[in-house]
């Protein structure tokens, strides 16, 4: 039963990057701010612009990235470097369970 919830959790984590490299760049560019320094106070936060940056930084539009946020540079190396440790931690269990 264990094992399998960490094969699910395997399967989502190599299933989001696949989504957002399928979707387009510009898929979250446009809609209503969430933030809630935009919805409270009508100013930006220093988050603002980054879920947009990183998208199009996935699909190696650094222009824009740049445009939207450049937090994003520093930002999603850590996302990856993250990413990849939650990945060989899930590994490690799958293989100690089994």
């Amino acid at each position: 039963m264990i094992k399998n919830l960490f094969k699910f959790q395997l399967f989502v984590l190599l299933l989001v990057p696949i989504v957002l490299i399928l979707l387009p760049a510009t898929y979250f560019d446009s809609g209503q701010s969430i933030c809630l320094s935009v919805i409270i106070f009508d100013k930006n936060c220093y988050a603002c612009g980054l879920t947009r940056a990183i998208q199009h930084l996935i699909h190696l539009d650094f222009k824009t990235a740049l445009e939207f946020n450049k937090l994003s540079f520093i930002v999603f190396p850590l996302l990856v470097i993250s990413y990849v440790q939650t990945f060989k931690k899930i590994i490690k269990k799958i293989k100690n369970n089994s």
